[in-house]
C-alpha cells in the first residue's frame, strides 16, 4: 500500500458470503478499495479497534471511519456513492419492502442452512424441507412485491437483493461439503434459476470463491476436530 492510506478499506475473510456482499457492491459502484484479509483465529488489532463490540468482519473503513455489519455497509455504500447503479429503489415504499425481504433471507434462509449442517437423519430431512418452504415463501413474496423483476435475467443490473442472494449462491459447495442428499426438484425452480443466472454474472464469477477451495474450507470449519 505504501505510505498513502487508501480512502476505502475492506476488512474481511475470503470464504465469508457477508464479506463478498460488500466486495460486490464496491465493484458494482466502481469504488477503488484496499482489501485486508483477516485471520479470525488471530484477529488483528486493527480489526478489534474498528469493531470492538462484535469483533467480526466485514468492516468497511471510509476515510478512517469504520462501519460494521454487511447490510448496514451496503446501504452506506449506496447512500455515500449515489451514482448508478443504485442498490435500492428510490421510492421509499419499494425500499421498505425490499428491506423486509432482505431481512427475511438473512435471518430465515441463511439460518435454515446452518440448521441443515447441525442436524442428521430425519431431522436433517425436515430441516431441508423447512428451508425449501422458506425459499418458497421468499420467492412468492418477491414475485408479488416486485412483479416482472424476478427471476434475475442477463443484462439486468444487480441490486441489493441480487447481491445478498448471489453472495450466498454456492449451494453446490455447501451440499458437497456437508454431504447432504439434495433434491433440486424440491427447491422452488424460479429461485434456483435466479441463483444460477446470478452465478454467471461477471462480477459474481470474479468475486465468489472457487468451488473446491470453498468446499475444503467448509469441511475444515464444520467437521475438523480442534
Amino acid at each position: 500500500m505504501g505510505e498513502k492510506q487508501s480512502e476505502v478499506v475492506l476488512h474481511g475473510t475470503w470464504a465469508s458470503g457477508y464479506c463478498r456482499r460488500v466486495e460486490l457492491a464496491l465493484k458494482l459502484k466502481g469504488i477503488p478499495y484496499e482489501y485486508v484479509e483477516e485471520d479470525l483465529s488471530n484477529k488483528s488489532e486493527l480489526l478489534l479497534g474498528h469493531n470492538p463490540v462484535h469483533k467480526k468482519v466485514p468492516v468497511l473503513v471510509h476515510k478512517g471511519k469504520a462501519i460494521a455489519e454487511s447490510l448496514v455497509i451496503l446501504e452506506y455504500i449506496d447512500e455515500q456513492w449515489n451514482n448508478a447503479p443504485k442498490l435500492l429503489p428510490d421510492d421509499p415504499y419499494q425500499r421498505a419492502k425490499l428491506r423486509i425481504w432482505v431481512d427475511f433471507f438473512n435471518k430465515k434462509i441463511v439460518l435454515a442452512s446452518s440448521t441443515i449442517i447441525t442436524s442428521k437423519g430425519k431431522e436433517q430431512e425436515k430441516a431441508i424441507d423447512d428451508a425449501n418452504e422458506l425459499i418458497r415463501v421468499f420467492e412468492d413474496g418477491i414475485k408479488k412485491d416486485f412483479p416482472g423483476k424476478f427471476p434475475f435475467s442477463d443484462g439486468q443490473p444487480l441490486g441489493l437483493l441480487d447481491i445478498v442472494v448471489g453472495a450466498s449462491s454456492n449451494y453446490e459447495a455447501f451440499h458437497e461439503a456437508v454431504a447432504v442428499v439434495w433434491s433440486p426438484e424440491k427447491t422452488p425452480p424460479d429461485f434456483l434459476a435466479w441463483v444460477n443466472v446470478l452465478k454467471q454474472h461477471p462480477l459474481m464469477k470474479e468475486t465468489l470463491p472457487l468451488h473446491d477451495k470453498l468446499v475444503a474450507k467448509m469441511r475444515e470449519k464444520y467437521f475438523q476436530t480442534p
